[in-house]
């Protein structure tokens, strides 16, 4: 799903995402290098005046077999091109530097945003906006290179029409010619005649190249789903060559590519129909100046210089004019990468701005308050019955319950990461939280740094990390910290879950919380990993989402998910969601050690 303002190009939005930077703490090196960069533009400008000068003496000299001014303007053509050289290569480097020191200051600006708040997780569950991988790697890229190269094209189009418009006017002179009864003449006439022929072109150019931005806007979302797609299949490729789905796989991909395919196309005939009016306006334009500058040649009012320098003239004019036609392909890609951006810009800030339901607070008690939380989908539907309770230090607590009933909700709820729902949680203000998901998220580098995640790769000694390996039983890992590998692939789903399980042991926290982080694991090794984070961490608070009764012994309580309230199911109506209560019990197998809670309760609220 896209953000309805990826479909229309708002330029209020647009210059909210071009402003930020210009007064950011770099305003002062990006403004000197913009006015270093437009200085050299109007160089060259300048340059191209001299040149058109340089061409009417160049061709005067020709026709009178004026040698010796021949050789004076090849000197002076020599030192003009070089300079041009000079300006040319250094306006194209400055502007290269400052394209890099604006994508990096957005780069770093858009990544902040997107992390922040746990938008990025939002914005998935909501499914607002595609691909933001995509929109910040590349857009951006297209937004900062695309604004300076036509901001930059537009300005020496004007300044150009601007110089050369008074020496085409100047040097073209009036065309006079009766019409019945009547003498007109038209003053600068070749002026009047490059407006006309640039302003035909321009409107041709509008008409037919219209699609081709949402079709450029389309072919980035279909590029970026199917490198998305290429991306899945070397994730999991273990899972899908088990589940032999290279046939499903390759079907859903060459979708994927079926899509690039026709809009591509679709795309080629919008060029094709684009490059015959724009390829014809341009060469025509070669020969046009000569065509309506020959009368006044062949008459003898001007010299062959003369012509040379209208021709010219008239072509820098037409050229500036036509800044709209040469660059309409590049203003369209550019186009479709600012509304992307611009609506991914606002779905990131509506995301991060975004009420939560569930207030999230700390306190200095020391324990977990939950406070009338009942929890719902994003769509709004209600998942469970508003519940009290509360998580002191040192309790382990066994979540049990159906599939989809809403235990890891309520852990990402206590989190800080569910918005969805009513209530409030109370957190303890220097306690320190763990959360191990079912599956744990290792980052692509060394195993040190996958291990000491979110916490620096050099946070802890070598020496306890290969302690806790031979304890998680992954002795075999101990020698290869220092190796850089994608671990998630490398790794098996039981091997992965026991290193999460090192991570807890060097982290250390004083309340944990285990999402099936467990499930993949034998039961012998489940309860030896159980055992050792009790004897660790015999202060810490230890909350369990878990299927096996083996790991039953390890927890005072249990949370047990029941489904609460809901009427049953009418042929022909619409499903009803399920809604869930906990209730509290003894865990059917408790550790001796371990003092027995009361009779079975129902939580307040639920």
């Amino acid at each position: 799903m896209t953000s309805a303002l990826d479909n229309r190009t708002d330029w209020r939005a647009v210059w909210r995402l071009i402003k930020p930077y210009w007064i950011s703490e770099d305003k002062w090196k990006a403004g000197g290098l913009l006015l270093a960069v437009v200085a050299l533009a109007l160089g060259m400008v300048y340059l191209n005046v001299l040149f058109n000068e340089w061409n009417r003496d160049f061709y005067n000299a020709l026709e009178s077999k004026d040698f010796t001014a021949f050789k004076a303007q090849l000197w002076r053509f020599s030192y003009l091109a070089f300079i041009f050289i000079a300006v040319a290569i250094y306006k194209v480097y400055l502007t290269q530097a400052l394209q890099i020191r604006w994508r990096t200051w957005m780069t770093r600006q858009y990544m902040g945003e997107w992390l922040a708040n746990q938008a990025y997780y939002r914005i998935e569950q909501t499914r607002t906006a595609d691909n933001p991988d995509q929109r910040i790697a590349e857009d951006l890229r297209l937004l900062t290179s695309g604004s300076l190269s036509l901001s930059l094209g537009l300005l020496s189009s004007v300044v150009t029409l601007v110089s050369f418009v008074g020496i085409l006017w100047a040097v073209s002179g009036p065309l006079s010619f009766a019409a019945g009864s009547q003498q007109w003449t038209i003053p600068g006439y070749m002026v009047w005649f490059a407006i006309a022929y640039a302003g035909i072109g321009s409107a041709l150019v509008a008409w037919i190249g219209k699609p081709l931005v949402q079709q450029n806007f389309n072919q980035q979302r279909y590029e970026a789903n199917f490198r998305f797609g290429l991306i899945r299949i070397r994730e999991n490729a273990e899972a899908v060559a088990l589940y032999r789905g290279e046939r499903e796989e390759q079907s859903q991909l060459s979708g994927h590519f079926a899509q690039i395919r026709e809009n591509w196309w679709a795309i080629m005939r919008t060029t094709k129909r684009l490059n015959v009016a724009s390829t014809f306006y341009a060469q025509f334009a070669v020969i046009f100046p000569f065509l309506v500058g020959a009368p006044r040649y062949f008459a003898g009012t001007i010299k062959l210089g003369g012509l040379m320098q209208i021709a010219s003239a008239f072509g820098h004019v037409q050229e500036a004019l036509s800044w709209f036609i040469d660059a309409f392909s590049s203003l369209a890609e550019w186009k479709a990468s600012v509304n992307r951006l611009a609506g991914f810009h606002a779905t990131v800030g509506t995301a991060r701005a975004q009420d939560s339901g569930i207030a999230v607070v700390r306190n200095n008690v020391g324990a977990i308050l939950l406070d009338q939380v009942a929890l719902q989908l994003p769509a709004g539907l209600p998942l469970t019955e508003a519940l009290s309770a509360d998580i002191r230090i040192g309790q382990r607590i066994l979540v049990t319950g159906p599939s989809g009933c809403g235990k890891s909700t309520l852990f990402r709820a206590i989190a800080g990461i569910w918005p969805y729902g009513s209530g409030g949680i109370e957190i303890p203000k220097d306690a320190k939280l763990l959360f191990l998901p079912q599956k744990s998220y290792l980052p692509i580098g060394t195993l040190r740094a996958a291990v000491a995640y979110p916490a620096p790769e050099n946070a802890y000694k070598d020496l306890a990390i290969q302690h806790y390996f031979a304890l998680c039983r992954l002795p075999h890992l101990a020698d290869r910290l220092d190796e850089s590998d994608n671990w998630s692939q490398r790794l098996s789903p039981g091997e992965q879950q026991r290193l999460a399980f090192v991570r807890v042991l060097l982290t250390r926290p004083e309340m944990l919380f285990l999402d099936e982080a467990s499930s993949a694991l034998d039961a012998d090794t489940e309860e030896a990993l159980y055992h050792l984070v009790v004897q660790e961490l015999p202060d810490a608070a230890i909350i369990s989402i878990a299927h096996r009764e083996v790991v039953a012994k390890y927890h005072q309580i249990r949370w047990q998910f029941v489904r609460h309230g809901a009427a049953p199911h009418k042929i022909g109506a619409a499903p009803e969601v399920p809604r869930y209560a906990i209730e509290r019990s003894k865990p059917v197998k408790a550790s001796a050690k371990v003092s027995s809670p009361g009779d079975r309760e129902e939580i307040d609220g639920g």
